[in-house]
């Protein structure tokens, strides 16, 4: 009975987002036990106090880019469309163009980006982020960065990965820029 309720939400989700969920699908059929100790990493990475949505949906971008997922970078955006995040902003994080996604993406981006290159600047940058908007803040990015990564890792251990290509933004097709983990690692080098 369990299973076909999440089997229901699964099949809800995929529709909702135009997302292939099939690695979860796997998981949920092959352990149960599996499947619903992996499942709460959603409401993780659903999280968000005290930070702007548009650089709480950015910060999650450049975790999904930095696994190189293209599926899960497109979710990220579709999300973010459907939440009211322009389509401009979203672009510019696609693109590494600051000076089109404004002063808040910019903060979320660059702690993302200092986080998962394990970059000392993070530490400056959570303390603007702190300053600027609060300790909640720093906790919601700190999650959704983590959780994002969580997804295409498990997809690529479980032979669904897909390297990012191009993604759909506002109904239009463009390049991702390269923030793939091993740039990220050589631009903290």
């Amino acid at each position: 009975m369990l299973k076909w309720i999440v089997r229901r939400r699964l099949a809800a989700f995929e529709r909702a987002f135009d997302y292939d969920a099939g690695y979860m699908r796997e998981m949920l059929e092959t352990s149960f036990t599996a499947f619903m100790r992996f499942s709460p990493v959603a409401k993780m990475a659903q999280h968000r106090e005290g930070v702007p949505i548009d650089a709480w949906y950015a910060a999650k971008m450049i975790s999904a880019m930095s696994e190189d997922c293209g599926p899960c970078t497109q979710l990220g955006v579709t999300m973010a469309e459907q939440a009211g995040v322009s389509p401009k902003v979203l672009r510019a994080v696609l693109d590494d163009d600051e000076e089109a996604m404004g002063p808040d993406v910019v903060l979320a981006v660059r702690f993302a980006r200092a986080v998962l290159a394990h970059d000392p600047d993070a530490d400056r940058l959570r303390e603007e982020i702190e300053r600027r908007w609060g300790r909640r803040a720093v906790v919601s990015l700190a999650l959704a960065i983590a959780a994002v990564r969580v997804f295409p890792t498990v997809k690529y251990a479980l032979g669904h990965g897909k390297a990012c290509v191009r993604v759909r933004v506002g109904g239009i097709e463009k390049p991702v820029a390269n923030t793939t983990s091993s740039s990220l690692r050589e631009s903290a080098a």
